[in-house]
């Protein structure tokens, strides 16, 4: 064999070496990156959801908590006005009032269920806090994915870093690491 043929074998074959390389930098940056990107969009997605829910959720719970006031109190003043009619001619005179009161003075007082709204609201912001923070530290992960990977020593030979930056992962606010206080 001639000792060109060697020499292109060998040129070729480092040529093959080096495209190989620069194909797996390339792509798997490519991969990571848009793993990155989709975690983003996830942290998205769950502060979305918690925009479209907590609102709604919230005006339901003080609908039905404002509907059982109302009601209760209402039972209340029926009970009260009952108690100080002394003859039938005093019911009567009550009218409308006094003829729906009759019935409830046998019964029981509504079952108050606001609180279990409260606390289903209370599950409800847990969950959806927790949804977010998992979204928050899945980002993270992928960001440290991201950045070991275009920051190698191979693949940072082969990478552009304008396409492929550097990215930070989630930080928190200035102050979130008080403890806030309730004020009931």
């Amino acid at each position: 064999m001639k000792k060109s043929y060697i020499i292109f074998a060998a040129i070729g074959g480092l040529i093959l070496i080096v495209f190989l390389m620069y194909y797996n930098a390339y792509s798997g940056a490519v991969s990571k990156q848009e793993n990155l990107d989709e975690k983003w969009n996830n942290v998205q997605s769950a502060y979305q959801r918690r925009a479209d829910l907590i609102p709604n959720l919230i005006k339901t719970v003080k609908g039905a908590a404002k509907n059982e006031k109302d009601i209760l109190l209402q039972v209340t003043q029926a009970r009260a006005g009952i108690v100080e009619a002394k003859t039938p001619e005093d019911l009567e005179i009550m009218g409308k009032k006094i003829n729906t009161a009759i019935n409830i003075m046998y019964e029981a007082y509504p079952q108050i269920k606001s609180t279990e709204n409260f606390r289903d609201l209370q599950t409800q912001l847990e969950g959806t806090e927790n949804r977010i923070k998992t979204s928050r530290d899945e980002y993270n992960q992928a960001t440290k994915e991201y950045n070991t990977h275009i920051r190698g020593f191979f693949n940072s030979m082969f990478i552009n870093h304008e396409t492929f930056p550097r990215k930070t992962g989630f930080t928190a606010d200035k102050g979130a690491d008080k403890v806030p206080e309730a004020d009931f």
